[in-house]
């Protein structure tokens, strides 16, 4: 199993950075090519999700990212690394709550990630939120 770790400044100029490096890892995991877009597409979704709550609740903790090559499987996991107590609308940019994006349903972004990878598992612990992707790569039967 190799693992790719990434963390880095939540500024929406390195969602680009964290796509890149994504498919780049994703091809030499042997995910197949038709699917590469699909993770770039997830991972900048999960991406941008994390930095927009770090901008709001916690700018000075990175984003983490982890590509994990298993048994078959490519999997890459998305660590926003905002404590929950963080996150309360006190703690919003200004003290004030931020307020959901105009036109743009909450689970939207969730919604998206799970039509692109094969399997995405969410939690949230004490350390944060994680979304957690994968797709089938070299050697993997579906």
């Amino acid at each position: 199993m190799a693992t790719v770790e990434l963390s880095f400044t939540a500024l929406p100029a390195h969602v680009r950075t964290a796509r890149l490096v994504a498919t780049a890892v994703a091809r030499r995991s042997g995910v197949d090519e038709s699917l590469l877009d699909e993770v770039r597409l997830a991972v900048g979704e999960a991406c941008s999700r994390a930095v927009e709550g770090h901008q709001l609740y916690c700018p000075a903790e990175p984003v983490r990212l982890a590509l994990t090559d298993l048994a078959g499987r490519f999997e890459v996991e998305v660590t926003d690394t905002c404590a929950p107590d963080a996150r309360s609308p006190a703690n919003a940019a200004g003290g004030r709550s931020p307020g959901p994006a105009v036109g743009v349903p909450a689970g939207l972004g969730i919604a998206v990630i799970e039509g692109l990878a094969d399997e995405v598992q969410i939690s949230e612990t004490a350390a944060g939120t994680s979304i957690r992707m994968s797709w089938p790569s070299a050697g993997a039967h579906r």
